[in-house]
């Protein structure tokens, strides 16, 4: 196995693991440290420190500053969505769908459906350009959340949930899983 493949099977484990999945939301919002994210979790901080060098080794993560705290360096990690390597292959691609439809299903235990909601799902036949126009729009969409995601609980700001998943299927018919 190669060092590459190394590497992007670790950024598949890193990324397939929903205690991962969730602290790279939160270092969406500021770079923090261990036993920040501990905190904001409910982690002990042995568990949080394990998942975020699991993180960085695996690529998803940096290194975003250190800080002396009582006689000690303390890593500040942060998730740059702009160079997220996840899921490079089919199989590491069908992972991580499976491991953001466990992080979904986790996220609506905490959903406020009193509120408004935005809810889109199909199996859809378009347009190939079309389809590339719409997929370049919803990248470019995803990527201005991330830059505007700030720190949890920071004044003004509301706690969401947003899941994109969008890739193109085989054109078998329907209900048959995907077989010509």
């Amino acid at each position: 196995m190669s060092l590459g493949d190394a590497r992007d099977t670790a950024a598949l484990r890193a990324t397939a693991h929903p205690v991962r999945l969730r602290i790279m939301s939160l270092l969406t919002g500021a770079p923090m440290t261990a036993a920040e994210v501990a905190r904001e979790l409910g982690l002990t901080h042995a568990n949080a420190s394990y998942h975020l060098r699991n993180l960085h080794s695996a690529g998803m993560i940096v290194v975003a500053g250190e800080e002396k705290i009582r006689g000690g360096v303390a890593k500040r990690y942060r998730y740059d969505h702009a160079n997220d390597r996840a899921a490079e292959t089919p199989e590491q691609k069908r992972a991580l769908f499976a491991a953001l439809g466990s992080e979904l299903v986790r996220r609506t235990a905490a959903g406020q459906f009193e509120a408004k909601i935005l809810l889109g799902d199909g199996e859809f036949w378009i347009d190939r350009e079309r389809w590339a126009d719409l997929r370049g729009r919803f990248r470019e969409l995803v990527a201005e959340l991330h830059d505007a995601a700030q720190p949890p609980r920071s004044p003004g700001t509301v706690r969401t949930s947003t899941t994109v998943a969008m890739f193109e299927m085989q054109s078998g018919s329907a209900g048959d899983g995907g077989a010509e």
